[in-house]
């Protein structure tokens, strides 16, 4: 399938500097675990009875449910970009995630340039993966589909783990090319990174895929907060996620 060849890739762009022991081995195969069924595996520890009982009709109603007690996070956290602004060193950037918050609040999808105009804001205070505080790593987490109710140590962890892991599957993935994907697999890569895609048509999946990956290809390791917030900023107006 086309995702085993992501994670060969992913495997031949660390090259020799990582050895894919059984660690890299597991969260390479989250990615195609991601894409053999809906949601992400991790989150149900029964989904082959899921599976196998449930009609297609209810597994998407057990998704839509599912995302939209991720969706409540979402005015949790672009709440908190606001209260951080004043916190912001450079006027230019307190301009730019001002705007950027404005534009969502109103509904409109942000440009890839508006996102990428950010990237300085997540590297350090306040915004920073290692800057965020305890409640909002909460609301990532729910919006990452990841439980909230752990330490703010082991949740800042598990976030930088799997904003790490998304970014290396992602730089394999635009190696290989989103139209290598079947319509499955297009679908589940977006719900792991934040859309709602059960109900959006195959071509807007890969269109949204395709902004994601420009964005993330782009961002730099300490940039990996932007990546995380992403799940968020890219996916909340995006055409035909309103139901």
């Amino acid at each position: 399938m086309a995702l085993s060849r992501v994670c060969w890739a992913r495997a031949a762009l660390w090259g020799s500097a990582v050895t894919p022991g059984s660690f890299v081995t597991r969260r390479l195969q989250l990615g195609r675990s991601v894409l053999a069924w809906g949601a992400p595996r991790y989150l149900f520890p029964r989904q082959l009875l899921i599976q196998h009982f449930w009609t297609p009709k209810q597994q998407i109603d057990f998704l839509d449910i599912y995302h939209a007690l991720r969706k409540q996070s979402h005015s949790e956290i672009i709440s908190y970009l606001e209260r951080v602004i004043p916190l912001i060193s450079d006027a230019g950037l307190q301009w730019h995630l001002s705007e950027m918050c404005t534009k969502i609040q109103r509904g409109i999808h942000p440009a890839i340039h508006d996102i990428l105009a950010l990237r300085k804001c997540f590297c350090n205070h306040p915004l920073g993966m290692n800057q965020l505080q305890a409640l909002h790593m909460k609301a990532l987490s729910r919006a990452m589909l990841l439980t909230p109710y752990l330490p703010p140590p082991l949740l800042r962890h598990r976030l930088k783990t799997r904003t790490t892991v998304i970014h290396h599957l992602d730089r394999a993935l635009a190696k290989l090319g989103v139209a290598q994907l079947t319509a499955q697999e297009v679908k589940s890569a977006c719900y792991l990174r934040g859309l709602n895609s059960t109900h959006i048509a195959e071509d807007r999946c890969r269109t949204w895929l395709g902004e994601w990956l420009q964005i993330s290809c782009t961002l730099k390791e300490a940039e990996l907060s932007l990546l995380l917030h992403n799940v968020v900023l890219l996916s909340t107006n995006y055409l035909g996620t309103r139901r």
